[in-house]
């Protein structure tokens, strides 16, 4: 890599009767040794560093702190240093196989050397270190372009034996037809009392079968999450395009919301412009997976060794994801309703519970939903990218599916739905949250229990009909209710 910085001091007034001063004290500094060239100039002391080992803008920074100390000898003050143009150079892993571009800065690229040019820039932009980040997302970029369109890593463990469905419908079309579910919006879904019980079932499962014979323990959480905690997550530079934001009033006068009324009156329909005037920017979004805001509850704080490892589970949040052209039926929606479950401990206590999860799990999907069903693990490709190697290297860190055969899109060899997982993330987010305990490392991990994709499994193997449901799964959904009637 190659720094080469050039840059200007501002002075509080003019000392050009200071250059042979200057000249005297630069040579007996042996900090500035790597200082390329100065020249003193009015009211302004431009510089030039040029470095292969050390960054210039922290050398610049060193730099100016000592200048200070120059000038104010001579009741000069120093008011601020300015970027005037930085041209930065580095070699990528790999050769790009189109533009970059990144905010604040050009880019060319020659082969797998990468070229970075800055300009015109503040004393800020120095000491946020933005320099490193936006080499860090340039290097991110081209690895990213290297794995679009390449599929996780997927390898399966476990399958259960094959089970006969009794029809090969789609279960949310038939639900539509049956009036059992009702489409209020993109995604977004009003269930009946026969859907609603079923929801409800799924839940009581999870609940008396996996949640509460382990030991977890029920958290309420805000369905609103900030940018902050997104940001610390990752969740807001990783999925922003999928995100529902919120933005809040300006004010709540009536006389600053008279016009928007008005023209809502008249016109009878929402006028976007008038709205946005009348909203602050956003700072939050809808609740997107339930983890992020258990651990900003648990920022900051020391876990006892008596309370590990931690385990909280939320049931009172819906999700909201936009999924674009990606929906269908009640299995991939825009809102959903999940039951999350967030553990924190020791690496060997969660190995442990990863091993009471799985069986939990199985007994579920086996003794009482009697599903068709099968284990992989599994590392998305944007976690290969990273270097987070798949689950064969590590017996607890990684992620575990469990997925489904859907009858009604076709056979087994491809048609299977994600309705579970197991996640161990280390200590990404304890470390990110500054969550410890009175002595070693925390790691941490979730599962989310999707309700509407565990609904459509079941109903896509064992049909809308109770008769062929399965005995165990009846106690937890009788007396099954009737749809009202509509005249």
């Amino acid at each position: 890599m190659k720094f080469d910085l050039q840059c200007s001091i501002q002075l509080s007034k003019k000392a050009d009767e200071l250059k042979e001063e200057l000249e005297a004290f630069i040579k007996g500094e042996e900090l500035f040794s790597s200082l390329e060239s100065y020249e003193l100039k009015a009211d302004r002391l431009h510089l030039r560093i040029v470095s292969d080992v050390k960054r210039s803008h922290e050398i610049a920074l060193r730099f100016y702190k000592k200048f200070a100390q120059f000038f104010g000898k001579k009741k000069i003050g120093v008011r601020g240093i300015h970027i005037d143009r930085y041209h930065i150079s580095f070699e990528a892993e790999r050769q790009p196989k189109k533009a970059v571009s990144i905010p604040f800065a050009e880019v060319t690229v020659d082969g797998t050397l990468i070229a970075m040019t800055i300009t015109d820039k503040g004393e800020e932009f120095l000491r946020q270190n933005y320099v490193d980040r936006m080499i860090r997302r340039i290097r991110e970029k081209i690895d990213m372009q290297h794995y679009e369109g390449k599929k996780e890593y997927w390898r399966a463990i476990w399958q259960s034996e094959e089970k006969e469905p009794v029809w090969n419908k789609d279960p949310s079309e038939e639900m539509q037809r049956a009036g059992w579910i009702t489409l209020l919006g993109k995604g977004k879904w009003f269930y009946f009392p026969p859907a609603a019980a079923l929801m409800r079932a799924m839940e009581r499962i999870a609940f008396q079968e996996v949640v509460m014979p382990l030991g977890f323990k029920e958290v309420i959480e805000p369905m609103h999450v900030s940018f902050d905690t997104w940001i610390k997550t990752g969740h807001l530079e990783g999925m922003p395009g999928e995100i529902y934001y919120i933005s809040e009033p300006k004010n709540r006068e009536a006389e600053e919301w008279e016009r928007f009324v008005d023209l809502l009156k008249i016109q009878r329909e929402v006028d976007e412009t008038e709205l946005l005037k009348n909203l602050k920017p956003p700072k939050a979004g809808v609740c997107y997976a339930q983890c992020p805001n258990i651990y900003t509850a648990l920022a900051g704080k020391t876990i006892a060794k008596a309370s590990l490892p931690l385990l909280l589970v939320d049931r009172s949040t819906p999700s909201d994801r936009y999924e674009a052209g990606g929906k269908h039926g009640i299995e991939r929606v825009d809102e959903f309703h999940r039951i999350e479950i967030v553990y924190i401990g020791t690496r060997d206590q969660l190995l442990q519970l990863k091993e009471k999860l799985v069986e939990r799990y199985r007994h579920v999907f086996e003794n009482i939903l009697d599903l068709e069903w099968r284990m992989a693990t599994v590392t998305p490709f944007y976690l290969q990218q990273a270097g987070i190697a798949g689950m064969e290297e590590d017996a607890v860190k990684g992620t575990i599916d469990f997925e489904a055969w859907l009858p009604y899109r076709g056979d087994r060899s491809r048609e299977w739905l994600e309705i579970q997982n197991i996640s161990i993330v280390g200590d990404k987010y304890t470390r990110a949250f500054t969550i410890k305990t009175q002595r070693g490392d925390l790691w941490s991990g979730c599962s989310g229990i999707g309700l509407e994709r565990w609904m459509v499994a079941f109903l896509a193997q064992k049909g809308m009909d109770p008769e062929h449901w399965p005995d165990e799964f009846r106690k937890y959904v009788e007396p099954f209710p009737d749809m009202p009637e509509f005249l």
